[in-house]
């Protein structure tokens, strides 16, 4: 899969400043993108990259800061996934160490309080279209659960009220993503559609410039997929497992990347077990109902 290259660090706007989180891969393609936002000394800063490659991020969000003559007053985690989360103790000692204070880090917190035990001293719990602002920024919360329980877009409003959303994992700038529960990946992506975002600042590749089309395409690949998945369990009365179904639909696709794609298709089956559109014997061999 060829990658747009991306640099290190890129002045998307006046307001916003994305920069990668060092950490490439398959599932993180460039790099978790971070975003440094507002125009004044105290700024909001959107996710914080992998403990893994923190080093080399803190050295790159350092020298930024710098030249913004900047600090970060929030720093906001748009959910727990560790390339997103992984980096906040390392930004927290940034900060710390050039400014003598502490961000206020905010997430959605997970449902029954599974996560509680990290909602303590300088970390805050956010809510749906809750508001956070800073000098030249002003970011709304929206709770668009289905990569993970508690994933969080942030409508950005500026002077030139353009409609950028931060989308997260949620829309990706390349590639389509994973998701924990599909319904709820379904709603969001309706959700975010009727935001009608002119602008997408994805968590992971480049800026999104045709959103409607985007979101779209989202949306009708995964009810492809669905009908891929019932197809194939057709021609197969049988029954077939995961790996056999991501075989099939996905042989064309490099093996590296059928891990993932096992996820989707779990998660693709779970949705229509629920709709009672097919069966599983032993949680392992699926057929039609």
């Amino acid at each position: 899969m060829s990658l747009t290259p991306l640099p290190l660090i890129s002045k998307l706007s006046k307001q916003v400043i994305r920069i990668l989180g060092c950490n490439p891969g398959v599932m993180t393609l460039q790099g978790t993108n971070t975003y440094l936002v507002g125009t004044g000394e105290r700024r909001i800063l959107i996710d914080s990259g992998d403990e893994d490659t923190a080093p080399q991020y803190i050295q790159a969000l350092q020298n930024v800061l710098k030249d913004e003559n900047a600090t970060v007053e929030h720093l906001i985690i748009t959910h727990w996934h560790h390339d997103h989360i992984g980096g906040v103790k390392a930004v927290e000692q940034l900060i710390q160490s050039s400014s003598g204070e502490i961000p206020t880090i905010w997430k959605l917190p997970l449902p029954g309080n599974k996560d509680k035990n990290i909602f303590q001293n300088n970390w805050k719990k956010l809510i749906d279209d809750q508001v956070i602002n800073v000098v030249g920024a002003e970011i709304i919360v929206k709770y668009t659960p289905g990569h993970t329980e508690d994933h969080a877009c942030l409508m950005f409003n500026q002077e030139s009220n353009d409609n950028i959303l931060f989308s997260g994992d949620c829309i990706l700038g390349e590639t389509t993503a994973v998701f924990e529960n599909l319904s709820d990946y379904m709603a969001s992506l309706k959700k975010i559609l009727l935001l009608k975002p002119k602008t997408i600042y994805p968590g992971h590749g480049p800026v999104v410039e045709d959103p409607v089309i985007r979101i779209t395409h989202y949306i009708n690949h995964r009810n492809q997929r669905e009908m891929q998945i019932l197809e194939t369990l057709t021609d197969h009365p049988t029954g077939l497992s995961v790996t056999d179904i991501v075989k099939i639909i996905y042989k064309n696709t490099p093996e590296n990347l059928w891990p993932a794609a096992s996820i989707n298709i779990s998660h693709h089956l779970q949705k229509l077990l629920k709709e009672q559109k097919v069966k599983v014997i032993d949680n392992n061999i699926w057929y039609l109902s």
